[in-house]
């Protein structure tokens, strides 16, 4: 039982962190598309003439066309990056078979529509079945549900047969090659078995979304509020997914076109003219401009309370790990490196911060506030606010994040003084001999020390180690780790080391803290976050060489 809840667990956590690499894809398009589609507009060119030039028309419409091909493609780019990022070797098979069993599936629906002499024209069998073209082929959309099962399916299927032995005869078609052909014939026989679940299955996803609807700017409070909640044990990618690209997060007409999810509205919008219809609205409430009030004011307000409660003589320690973590917040949209200095010192207060970020998605929604897109940065809110014009009241932003800086500076400043919390800053110092080195312990803590234990001596380093990111050292966090032989699975999502291990008690929590890391966390006996930072993905690979090979 124990080793099924492990791996159900490892399962989840990996699957989450599949959806990174297009959700990457998706934010950097979007902002293609909400430069292009806004300096192209006529309400913008109006106001600056010279933007009618021809030139400057060319390059801002090949913007917004380039923006589009994460949107127009989403399915299978998740079709894709689901194996790629589940399997542990040979991923670009693995990723190659994902779109084969994609098209296999969306084929075989065809072939079952058309075997029984579906309408392709009538509009109740088309909104019946959720006819669609999808890669040139008239198939039934099931959109991001459909690309994740997919994408499951195809991992299991190269997992179990990426070795896969065949007679002397069809030698050719064995090991890696078999793979492909395999997920083939599954998707496609499973294709045949769509038309058939897919209405009613669509008719319960239509529910859900039609009940959290009904719930008015409630919905948004509820979203903003479980995303923060999940982001600790890393599922929150999983519930973000479901509001952007399903029916839970809302569904229209948007240009004429049938659309599912919020985030998938938002886009298909700023590709037509117009105004936003309600749909499009109230789709919009579950997208960034609902993190604004936390993400441009709230934290950066915790972060200036941590830092005039630290002792005075360490404020000159915590000031760039508490800068760096706003900056990453503020411009990058990134809130684990603030979030992690309390959630683990007082996980209550991070429940009230979880409060306050559904508020201000609550806010913005009462408010109107029409921004989109997916990270609640000061990029987001320039670029699908401010050149958007002021319909979109992005001028109403700074004044709710004010105001969320203000509630965030005076409660987390009580809380801190109140309880004593221990935040960057207020530890006592420690004794020189305490490091346990026979080298004097240095007292530079760095822009990457965190939590209890961010004003601890950093670990000595060995001349002759390079320095991951210049502050890093990947062999002695190995070593606090439990060493190469301690894990078994090692991957990493934008700002965490995900891992799977023989035994989390090895894995030294102090140690990882005064190398750098932000926070550790040991979901389970086996499964174990270190977070890191931007910096994680040369963090992760420093440490992958240092790994036996297979």
């Amino acid at each position: 039982m124990q080793k099924t809840k492990a791996a159900l667990w490892e399962f989840l956590q990996g699957l989450g962190k599949t959806f990174m690499l297009p959700v990457a894809l998706l934010a950097f398009c979007g902002i293609m598309l909400g430069i292009g589609s806004s300096l192209s507009s006529e309400a913008v060119t109006d106001n600056l003439p010279f933007l009618k030039a021809e030139v400057f028309h060319l390059v801002f419409t090949w913007m917004a066309s380039t923006g589009l091909v994460a949107f127009n493609f989403l399915p299978v780019l998740f079709a894709m990056a689901i194996p790629l990022g589940l399997a542990r070797e040979d991923k670009g098979v693995a990723a190659f078979s994902g779109f084969v069993g994609y098209a296999a599936m969306n084929l075989a629906v065809n072939f079952y529509l058309t075997a029984k002499d579906v309408d392709f024209e009538d509009e109740k069998t088309v909104a019946h079945y959720g006819i669609a073209d999808v890669l040139g082929v008239q198939s039934i959309d099931t959109g991001l549900l459909g690309a994740v099962a997919v994408g499951i399916v195809v991992s299991v299927l190269h997992r179990r047969f990426r070795a896969q032995r065949m007679p002397d005869a069809l030698a050719f078609f064995g090991g890696l090659r078999f793979v492909p052909i395999i997920s083939a014939l599954v998707l496609s026989v499973l294709g045949l078995l769509i038309p058939l679940v897919w209405p009613t299955f669509n008719g319960w996803i239509t529910s859900v979304g039609r009940g959290i609807g009904h719930t008015g700017v409630f919905g948004p409070f509820f979203f903003g509020m479980g995303e923060v909640l999940l982001r600790p044990i890393g599922l929150h990618h999983i519930l973000v997914a479901m509001f952007r690209f399903t029916d839970v997060g809302g569904s229209g007409a948007v240009c004429g076109d049938n659309v599912s999810g919020a985030l998938s509205m938002f886009y298909a919008h700023l590709d037509c003219s117009g105004p936003p219809s309600q749909a499009v609205t109230e789709a919009t409430h579950f997208l960034s401009q609902g993190k604004m009030a936390a993400y441009l004011g709230g934290l950066p307000g915790a972060a200036l309370a941590m830092y005039h409660c630290a002792r005075r003589e360490m404020r000159p320690e915590v000031k760039a790990l508490l800068v760096s973590g706003v900056v990453a917040c503020v411009v990058g949209g990134i809130t684990e490196p603030l979030e992690f200095l309390f959630l683990f010192i007082a996980p209550w207060l991070y429940v009230i911060h979880a409060v306050l970020v559904g508020l201000g998605f609550l806010t913005a929604a009462v408010l109107g506030v029409f921004i989109g897109n997916t990270d609640g940065n000061v990029i987001d809110w320039l670029v699908f606010g401010v050149l958007q014009g002021t319909t979109t009241k992005w001028y109403l932003v700074p004044v709710i994040a004010a105001v969320w800086f203000a509630a965030y500076y005076f409660l987390f400043r009580w809380a801190i003084t109140r309880f004593d919390l221990k935040t960057p800053g207020r530890e006592e110092p420690e004794p020189p001999d305490a490091v346990g080195t026979d080298e004097a312990p240095s007292e530079e803590t760095g822009a990457d020390g965190s939590g209890d234990e961010a004003a601890a001596p950093r670990e000595p380093v060995a001349a002759e180690r390079e320095l991951v990111g210049g502050k890093y050292d990947a062999e002695a966090m190995l070593d606090a780790i439990g060493g190469a032989g301690n894990i078994q699975s090692l991957d990493n999502c934008i700002t965490r080391l995900r891992m799977t291990v023989q035994d989390a008690a090895l894995v030294d929590e102090a140690r990882l803290k005064k190398l750098g890391a932000v926070g550790v966390m040991k979901l389970d006996a086996h499964n174990v976050q270190v977070v890191i930072g931007p910096q994680v993905q040369s963090v992760k690979d420093a440490i992958a060489t240092m790994l036996p090979v297979g």
